[in-house]
């Protein structure tokens, strides 16, 4: 029988940033501006003239400041300052007043970086924000200079950039909480970089030609090499593809916590139509009662239906291994990539612990950040 959305259940809805218009500013740039964007690639490039720097798991932002009118906006061009009272403080603090940052608002956590607290700061209630800001003050680490004085440099090639960028903060001596970004052009720092200081929350690595101007709104002059991750995970549900039960659509993936409970963290779907159909000689005769006992599927959320929300709950023998980008929030917060099944692994071997940010080693201090 189909397991329906109860509102007992947990919500996975993602926090959303409440639109509204920007003041018009004496900039060169106007706003909302679109920023730089990058081309995913598997390896840090060996070849070419590159700087490179870390990829940090925050919220992208564009930062405006005219005398003491300060806009901070999106990635995708909506208006943030709202949720980050404290970094439109530290922006007027800065002794320089018409300029223009590129860079990633982050939240640092006991030397790590945290996006389930940085998550927590999109909230309709202005006393709530107020209240994380003092408890969770997020921090800016600005990568890139586009307004210096008043005049535009998003034509001038990236190494001079930098050079500005690297003047820009001589004042500050990183005692602010907008901070410089570290940048190489030593390829074997970005992979170092790479291979150890993603547990502190690097989500990867940068590479950006050095002699490029700055290319708003394209993915001309920048790659990025992000870290992707694998986990052992109990498949204790699926849905059916849309419309048709002859196929299988995604596979529901959970893990069991410290109390042996079987919790939800998200699902995979990375079957081609023939994986689909095969799928479902392998999980229709496994249905059974539902095993996930915190966080069951089809929780309220905005984007569920009724039907979307229906699922088959199957015993919890089966075991996968996938491939992911993020975990945060106790879920995947992207669908996860089906690598292989693993017959020889016990399902209660695929515990919380392999995505608990708690076994993380080291601090941003290693990259002289905090």
């Amino acid at each position: 029988m189909a397991q329906r959305k109860s509102q007992s259940t947990e919500t996975t809805d993602v926090p959303v940033i409440e639109g509204g218009s920007f003041p018009t500013l004496p900039l060169p740039l106007p706003i909302p501006y679109p920023p730089m964007e990058a081309k995913r690639v598997d390896a840090v490039p060996a070849k070419g003239d590159w700087l490179f720097e870390p990829k940090w798991d925050g919220f992208r932002a564009i930062v405006f400041r005219a005398s003491d009118s300060v806009v901070i906006q999106s990635k995708s061009g909506q208006p943030l300052g709202r949720y980050f009272p404290e970094l439109i403080e530290a922006f007027r603090a800065l002794p320089h007043d018409h300029f223009v940052l590129d860079g990633e608002i982050v939240i640092p956590i006991e030397g790590h970086l945290s996006f389930d607290d940085l998550l927590q700061r999109i909230h309709p209630a202005e006393s709530r924000i107020r209240k994380l800001s003092a408890q969770t003050p997020a921090q800016y680490f600005a990568f890139d200079l586009l307004v210096e004085d008043g005049r535009s440099l998003v034509g001038e090639p990236l190494a001079m950039r930098r050079e500005r960028l690297d003047q820009f903060f001589e004042s500050e001596a990183q005692r602010s909480p907008i901070k410089l970004s570290p940048a190489t052009t030593d390829r074997n720092i970005a992979e170092e970089w790479f291979r150890d200081f993603g547990d502190l929350g690097l989500d990867g690595v940068m590479a950006k030609k050095i002699s490029a101007p700055y290319h708003s709104g394209d993915r001309n002059g920048m790659v990025k090499v992000k870290h992707l991750i694998t986990a052992d995970c109990v498949v204790g549900g699926y849905r059916y593809a849309s419309g048709s039960t002859a196929a299988i659509g995604s596979l529901l993936l959970g893990l069991y916590d410290e109390q042996k409970r079987l919790v939800f963290v998200g699902h995979t779907s990375s079957f081609n139509k023939e994986q689909k159909v095969a799928l479902r000689e392998v999980v229709e005769p496994l249905r059974g009662e539902n095993p996930f006992e915190v966080r069951v599927p089809g929780g309220p959320s905005r984007w569920a239906t009724e039907k979307s929300g229906e699922w088959e709950a199957v015993k919890p023998q089966l075991v996968c291994e996938v491939e992911y980008d993020y975990y945060s929030q106790h879920r995947f917060r992207h669908g996860t990539k089906f690598l292989r099944w693993r017959p020889e692994k016990a399902p209660e071997s695929c515990t919380m612990e392999q995505v608990d940010p708690a076994r993380r080693k080291g601090t941003l201090e290693k990259l002289g950040m905090m």
